[in-house]
């Protein structure tokens, strides 16, 4: 017995492209536009032409931009309430046009009518309905922020109107206006949402949609009336936007590429694991971000599971996406078909085994590839590392979990990974050990609006979907009220008389670097003087370097102690350190008068004292989230420690502005190379036998004194770096700072041009330092099946 056809009509969405001449122009300020230069978008199951958009220039960017500061005000007059009213309704007409969306989706980018039926609109309405919630919760849920105001959003073509929904959902709750781009691939249903809009009464000018190709793209990054940018794409295009988004102020998230694991372990249901791998890597012809795209299975089932693998792929059915007993549908272009089968034909070359189902046929016209599964690859070969995104599967083995963790980890992306096993302790071991920003049990490629979806290391940062999704499309009211940065200048009259001493037993005033736990020489053997305030000579420190940073970030590597431990254990080194500094406050604030001259350097060491307790009151007590997304399971959000931070301290208030970025760093489990004060790093210095007394491991704080802009600038090229904050009021140091990061996509937080004040929790305390010092992950736990 084999399946019948089954196709699913096209008669509806037919009809709505002819009553609108196939022909479309740009949706800005709650108007179409007349079509202007012109692009075609194509049916990729047969290459037949569906439509004609419009080419968006830049001077149509800018009217849609205008269009959407003008209407921000009126639409953040509206409140949560008037909001939340609109996003329902537009909820509600999604679900009552479900059917032609999804035709309209299946049309134009090519995937199954079941998919587009069955998972892509249910979830775009779960997130309008979800985030209307949001809407009207928003002052409650979320004090002390604002919306961020105008946002370019630019989304591909792999899931059209679902990420539309991921993208516009949230912005509107939070109260801002949008300028939208869609992929030129697949930019129907954003036109028909558009009409959408103006039936749920979407006010004019608060979305508006653009169309285009990158050039349109471009338009909306460089523009300086956008507040925010939103972009899901490449990880190519994605460094090119954080390039040139750098010293802008511009808020940015990205959602990359991924190159996803997919573990199977000797003990886990093997049929149960394979259907979840055909979902995993088969879905949407895999041109998903996050596809699980390698296969990793136990040595000692690798040859039973790959079996049953194989059987299941010859049963897998390649057709016309509209019909409703297919499979696999069409690859979105013709270009994605060439570099997917240059990506095999050098698996080929390079020896590996690629195994195609012999009987599945390939349509005559259309862009179409069979699914694939690749054995034999190396770590290192092409298909192992690069992102195919196409139905491709590459399989290889391990005998241990924690080889199976160090191969999941062996990839510059960090997106996703699913876990298969009937030991649940392991998975849950397991999880927390793999680097992606979402990790399924036992299930795979589960998503829902309240839970958050985004990735670590070159899979970007940012959150979408949940709280923490909310919290992109929000900024601090606080953030307004920063201080212009402090200038600083050198003495009027250094001593420059001085002399090192006669006396050949003189103590060295010379202070070192601190790495690994001990005291370092700088690597080039220089130091600089430190005068204070009246010009008096009050020391020297070591002029680090290139090398110097190398060493630090490698004792910071080291120290994964600390990312393990006990966040009570955390929380009372911090209090020893605070413990420790208040024992020699008076010393410290002699310090601090020295340096800065300050009338009130008490102060300042008592408020130091203070934020470490602060943040070791906070270390223990910022906790996750566990969701209940509409599965049999639940789902936990981890607040995880990003990594290695590299933070560059202010030089206004040297050891409270220092404490109030180490010690939330290190108190939710990071490890900090430091760049203190340039102006005034002794403060700085003094703290290391605060922190040899304290029961601080060696690798968790190293502290490398020198320029500002030169330590800042080899941090943010460090490729081992997770993440760079600098806080010392330059604007062109930010900017470079942000610059440079794009070379690993590393996280960036900067203070640009604006100081900050470092007394007050305000500015430099909370919830949203800890977001700053951490990322979420979210585990998928089904139970009961």
């Amino acid at each position: 017995m084999d399946y019948g056809p089954a196709p699913e009509s096209q008669k509806e969405a037919q009809a709505w492209l002819e009553q609108r001449s196939r022909k479309f122009g740009l949706f800005i300020d709650n108007e179409w536009t007349s079509p202007g230069e012109t692009f075609a978008c194509y049916n990729p199951a047969d290459g037949s032409q569906l439509a004609e958009l419009t080419q968006a220039s830049a001077v149509d960017v800018a009217r849609a931009v205008t269009a959407a500061r003008k209407a921000l005000p009126g639409w953040q007059a509206l409140g949560g309430h008037g909001r939340a009213k609109i996003m329902y309704a537009i909820a509600r007409l999604m679900q009552k046009h479900a059917r032609l969306f999804a035709v309209l989706e299946t049309l134009d980018n090519g995937k199954t009518i079941r998919e587009t039926r069955d998972a892509d609109l249910p979830l775009v309405a779960r997130h309008f309905y979800y985030h209307a919630g949001w809407a009207q919760l928003l002052d409650e849920e979320f004090p002390g922020h604002r919306a961020v105001g105008v946002v370019g959003q630019i989304v591909p073509w792999n899931f059209p109107l679902l990420m539309l929904a991921w993208k516009i959902a949230p912005a509107l709750a939070a109260g801002n206006t949008i300028v939208f781009k869609p992929a030129e691939f697949t930019p129907l249903t954003a036109m028909l949402f558009a009409e959408i809009c103006q039936q749920a009464g979407v006010p004019a000018g608060v979305v508006n949609i653009v169309t285009g190709d990158g050039r349109t793209g471009e338009a909306i990054v460089g523009h300086q009336g956008i507040d925010k940018l939103a972009f899901t794409g490449s990880t190519e295009v994605g460094r090119i936007i954080r390039e040139a988004t750098a010293g802008t102020g511009k808020k940015l998230s990205l959602e990359l590429g991924g190159k996803s694991p997919f573990i199977v372990f000797e003990d886990a249901d093997l049929d149960a694991a394979v259907e979840g791998l055909v979902d995993s890597i088969w879905f949407n012809q895999g041109q998903v971000c996050c596809a699980g795209s390698r296969l990793l299975v136990q040595e000692s089932v690798q040859d039973r599971f790959l079996k049953k693998l194989k059987a299941r792929m010859d049963n897998l059915r390649l057709g016309s996406p509209l019909d409703k007993s297919m499979d696999i549908g069409a690859l979105v272009d013709p270009i994605q078909k060439q570099r997917i089968a240059g990506l095999v034909d050098s698996a080929r070359a390079e020896g590996c085994e690629v195994y195609q189902p012999a009987g599945c046929e390939l349509p005559a016209t259309g862009s179409w590839f069979p699914p694939t599964l690749i054995t034999g690859a190396s770590t290192s070969a092409a298909v192992a590392q690069a992102e195919i995104f196409g139905p491709v599967l590459v399989a290889m083995s391990f005998r241990t979990p924690a080889e199976a963790v160090q191969l999941a980890n062996n990839t510059v992306y960090g997106l996703a990974s699913c876990v298969w096993t009937e030991n649940i302790s392991l998975a849950l071991d397991m999880a927390p050990q793999i680097k992606a920003g979402v990790v399924w049990i036992n299930t795979a490629n589960q998503f829902d609006a309240a839970c958050g979806f985004g990735g670590y290391k070159e899979s970007g940062y940012g959150r979408e979907g949940g709280r923490e999704g909310m919290f992109e499309y929000l900024v601090p009211v606080s953030e307004d009220a920063r201080p212009a940065a402090p200038s600083f200048k050198k003495p009027a009259k250094p001593d420059t008389e001085f002399t090192p001493s006669a006396d050949p037993f003189a103590v060295d005033r010379t202070a070192k670097l601190y790495i690994g736990g001990k005291q370092a020489r700088p690597d080039g053997a220089y130091s600089r003087a430190i005068h204070g305030a009246d010009g008096k000579f009050l020391g020297e420190v070591g002029e680090g370097n290139r090398k110097d940073i190398r060493n630090a970030v490698e004792a910071a590597h080291k120290a994964t102690g600390w990312t393990k431990a006990t966040a009570h254990n955390r929380a009372q080194v911090l209090y020893y350190i605070a413990e420790n500094l208040a024992a020699r406050g008076a010393e410290f604030a002699e310090r601090i008068a020295a340096q800065t001259g300050s009338k009130n350097a008490e102060k300042e060491v008592q408020a130091s004292i203070e934020r470490l307790f602060y943040w070791a009151a906070w270390a223990d007590k910022y906790d996750g989230l566990a969701h209940q997304p509409p599965m049999h399971g639940i789902t936990v959000a981890l607040n995880e420690a990003i990594g290695v931070i590299g933070i560059v301290c202010p030089n206004e208030n040297p050891l409270l502005g220092f404490i109030s970025l180490v010690a939330p760093a290190i108190a939710v489990g990071n490890r900090v190379v430091a760049v203190p004060s340039e102006a005034y790093p002794l403060s700085a210095t003094d703290l290391y036998q605060v922190f040899d007394t304290s029961d601080l491991p060696g690798g968790v704080v190293n502290i490398v004194t020198g320029s500002a802009d030169e330590l800042a600038r080899t941090l943010a090229s460090h490729f081992d770096v997770d993440a760079i904050w600098r806080h010392d009021g330059s604007a062109a140091g930010c900017a470079e700072v942000e610059k440079l990061s794009a070379g690993s996509l590393k996280r960036t937080w900067t203070g640009g041009a604006k100081g900050r004040d470092w007394f007050s929790t305000a500015q430099a305390g909370g919830r949203v330092v800890l977001a700053h010092a951490s990322q979420v992950k979210n585990i998928w736990i089904p139970y009961g099946v």
